[in-house]
């Protein structure tokens, strides 16, 4: 009778493991998160920009960071969501946000989470909620859903579902190129082959209700493009006239048909490295 439940004991552990160790922390102020099996890879240097660097987006980063001071402190906070226009500084708002909060001292994790890996989220915040001398920004980079996508029901977990609910240590920013988090075409074809149109497409939408921050994010004009440009010579200490900078970036954001923050940075990237400027 021994191996028998030798084994059976076995197998239930392979299928239920014990949960990973509560990191402690220590070794960095940004993690990435891997399931199967479960840990937090340390970054030791996060990728992103000055919060000072981001232009024209005045009124988002204004409320970002009064809210992500709000929950380093200790205080209230709500989840946010960073929607809109591509290439606009979401995601480097995010990781801005967080710098500013290490640079006052405040004890702030950054956790990036992968969309792929939402199913395994519930097991995340069980290591989180137990590091109760940290609190921890939980970041999901390029948020959205397709048609046949059931990975949105373990976000829920973050926002407000189950029964435990989310620790009170950690706060979910999320960004996204739609709203509403799922295909325009998918609310409407739902809507029209549905009995009650609303019902049928409530609990998806509602995804998106759940964070308390909305911040919209639109293209730039030419002036903040510009701006942004400008920005980026001053910070680097490069100076070839404004008029010859206009010139080129005007030229530079017409090869690519539109302007945004990334097509700035692109851009002086390019002019950065023909002046043999490190970036």
């Amino acid at each position: 009778m021994t191996d028998p439940l030798q084994r059976i004991a076995a197998a239930l552990e392979r299928l239920a493991p014990a949960p990973a160790p509560v990191p402690s922390f220590s070794e960095a102020s940004a993690y990435i998160w891997h399931p199967n099996p479960d840990h937090l890879e340390p970054v030791d240097t996060v990728s992103r920009v000055d919060l000072v660097q981001l232009i024209g987006i005045d009124r988002a980063k204004d409320t970002l960071l009064a809210n992500t001071l709000q929950f380093a402190r200790g205080f209230g906070a709500n989840n946010a969501l960073l929607w809109g226009a591509r290439g606009m500084g979401k995601s480097s708002l995010v990781k801005a946000v967080h710098a500013e909060a290490i640079a006052q001292g405040l004890p702030l994790v950054l956790v990036e989470i992968a969309r792929e890996d939402l199913d395994s989220v519930g097991r995340l915040l069980t290591i989180l909620g137990r590091a109760t001398n940290r609190r921890f920004l939980l970041f999901s980079d390029d948020l959205s859903f397709s048609h046949d996508d059931t990975q949105y029901k373990s976000l829920k977990a973050v926002l407000d579902g189950g029964l435990s609910g989310r620790p009170s240590n950690v706060i979910l920013y999320a960004t996204s190129n739609r709203r509403h988090l799922m295909p325009r075409d998918m609310i409407d074809n739902e809507r029209s082959s549905a009995i009650h149109p609303g019902e049928a497409v409530e609990e998806k939408v509602s995804l998106s209700d759940r964070f308390g921050l909305w911040l919209g994010f639109h293209s730039c004009s030419q002036d903040e493009y510009l701006a942004m440009v400008s920005g980026y010579c001053d910070a680097y200490g490069i100076d070839i006239g404004a008029e010859n900078l206009r010139a080129e970036a005007i030229e530079w954001q017409a090869t690519r048909g539109g302007r945004s923050g990334r097509v700035a940075w692109q851009f002086f990237t390019d002019l950065a490295g023909r002046h043999g400027i490190a970036v």
